[in-house]
């Protein structure tokens, strides 16, 4: 219950999906966590139900693709709780799905704001906080797309190998200031993303059983399984671990 005690986290796109399970599973272990979303109604509820529970947690509205924001946002959490040890970059989209040559320079755009610039913006503005702290963890949420290929989505695949290279590169550079940096590769885990990506493409169960046979444990995984992960790179724990993937995939990109 204690693994994260005395830290402060950051948690982007935190209020649903590996990010609530995320806010939850740290909070328990002793953090104090500030959830950042754009959904308004869902970060207030996990902020409220978190600190009815007697945990510490707050709730600020952020959208990562503007830096100003961001910057503002991650200001006002340090003021907040004192210090930053922690951020967790997790905020993403799918966008379209689409071969490459169908789609529009806004699309694109659209999914690199997020999934990319948006891990800019907070890792370079968390940076001077974790200085101060004395050194900290950053945990990029990549995928198993930022390994292995797929036949869709390219902006997200594009976006994800991209965060995996940032994640190493930023290891490398911060590891003189004691702040690790590493990234996780989810593979299918069942969230609202998830979920929507399937009712796009017809039946939301069938598509569940489909999607799971496809990891060789046969089943999609759920938030926990990433949230868990999360927490082991964020406590002292990992505190020889940097530039390293932590595949949690059910044993997808195994083969």
């Amino acid at each position: 219950m204690n693994r994260l005690a005395n830290k402060v986290a950051v948690i982007t796109g935190g209020a649903v999906g590996l990010g609530k399970a995320t806010a939850e599973r740290m909070a328990e272990e002793g953090a104090a966590v500030a959830i950042l979303d754009v959904r308004d109604e869902e970060g207030v509820a996990l902020a409220a139900a978190l600190t009815a529970r007697g945990l510490k947690a707050a709730w600020w509205r952020c959208n990562v693709a503007s830096e100003a924001e961001v910057k503002r946002t991650l200001d006002d959490v340090v003021a907040h709780f004192g210090k930053l040890d922690i951020l967790v970059n997790n905020a993403g989209i799918a966008g379209v799905s689409k071969p490459t040559h169908e789609i529009t320079e806004a699309e694109w755009d659209l999914v690199q704001s997020v999934n990319v610039k948006g891990v800019f913006f907070c890792t370079k503005h968390a940076i001077p906080h974790l200085k101060v702290a004395g050194g900290g963890s950053i945990i990029n949420l990549s995928s198993i797309y930022g390994l292995v290929g797929g036949a869709d989505v390219p902006p997200y695949h594009a976006s994800k190998g991209a965060v995996r290279l940032m994640s190493k590169t930023d290891a490398l550079l911060y590891a003189p200031d004691h702040i690790r940096v590493n990234s996780i590769h989810p593979g299918f885990i069942w969230t609202p993303m998830v979920e929507g990506h399937l009712a796009s493409q017809g039946d939301v169960e069938e598509g569940r059983k489909a999607v799971g046979a496809l990891h060789p444990l046969g089943h999609i995984g759920v938030p926990d399984d990433i949230a868990w992960g999360a927490v082991y790179l964020a406590s002292d724990e990992a505190g020889f671990v940097t530039g390293s993937e932590l595949v949690i995939d059910g044993g997808y990109t195994a083969r």
